[in-house]
């Protein structure tokens, strides 16, 4: 096997590994008297975060971490469903919720293995926190890079416990809302990456910024989808359970947040540094939802 392949076969093996640390875990925090589904997934999401943090640091690469937020729902969704088979009272809404998380799950995962070359790359931003704090980096890392996302997931997945575990409401027009705005994120997002991916692959100029399809239209649009994606599932939510619960919320919130004041702003400031033309991008092109293109 070559490197890469290799690299990626390690990865797998460390995310089985915390896998089987997270289900220990559960049981374990059963054990102890904790009953309640959301304290014992809680209890096994920190587990496996912290199998998943050893390896960053024995690889000297916190990369390691980055296909944990596409793949944890995965596992979470399935377990949720199985546990709550004979619960509910929509197994529609179930079916729904169960494919559109494993569609969003297995696309962004293949999204991330095929750009990763490796256990010699590293996302930039972490390459950047690790110049800024030297010696305390992985104290940082174990809190910002690894930590932190799985809250974030763990608050995005709260809607998924509440059609997983309640009888929750009969089928109704909420659902096809949800259904379309979590199922039209992924597709933007698919449609967002592979245009960026063959714009890099194929046709991009030296200094160039991608500025078509729906790249023009948002300067990012696969934030835009990520976004939706959660605010998606937390329709679900409330078609299952109504709008009362404001804190299953609180996840699609942190989201929001979250890529609106980190993420996009660390970008920016990357690409104004790197490309002659984005500042004139950023007159014409919507910023992160999708708008007519034109002076701004």
């Amino acid at each position: 096997m070559g490197d890469r392949t290799t690299a990626l076969f390690k990865v797998a093996i460390i995310y089985v590994i915390a896998l089987l640390v997270a289900i220990a875990a559960a049981w374990l925090g059963a054990r102890l008297g904790h009953e309640q589904p959301i304290v014992q997934l809680a209890i096994a999401d920190l587990a496996a975060t912290l199998v998943v943090f050893g390896f960053s640091v024995r690889h000297d690469n916190s990369s390691v971490y980055d296909a944990y937020w596409s793949v944890i729902p995965i596992w979470l969704v399935s377990y949720l469903a199985w546990l709550g088979a004979s619960q509910t009272a929509a197994p529609v809404r179930v079916g729904l919720v169960v494919a559109l998380i494993w569609l969003w799950g297995v696309r962004l995962t293949h999204n991330w293995a095929r750009g990763w070359t490796g256990f010699d790359h590293e996302d930039w931003r972490y390459r950047d926190i690790r110049s800024k704090t030297g010696r305390s980096y992985w104290l940082v890392s174990l809190l910002g890079i690894h930590l932190f996302p799985t809250v974030i997931v763990l608050l995005g997945c709260l809607p998924v416990f509440a059609v997983m575990l309640e009888p929750g409401r009969p089928l109704g027009w909420i659902d096809a809302v949800a259904t379309i705005v979590t199922g039209g994120a992924v597709v933007i997002e698919w449609f967002a990456d592979k245009s960026l991916r063959d714009h890099v692959l194929h046709r991009k100029k030296p200094g160039e910024t991608m500025t078509e399809g729906l790249w023009g239209w948002s300067r990012h649009p696969n934030y835009f989808g990520e976004i939706g994606f959660w605010w998606g599932i937390w329709l679900f939510g409330v078609a299952a359970v109504g709008v009362e619960r404001w804190w299953l919320a609180s996840g699609a919130v942190a989201v929001t947040l979250l890529f609106n004041f980190v993420s996009i702003p660390l970008i920016e400031r990357r690409m104004l540094a790197r490309r002659l033309d984005y500042r004139d991008v950023q007159a014409r092109v919507s910023r992160l939802v999708p708008w007519f293109p034109g002076r701004r």
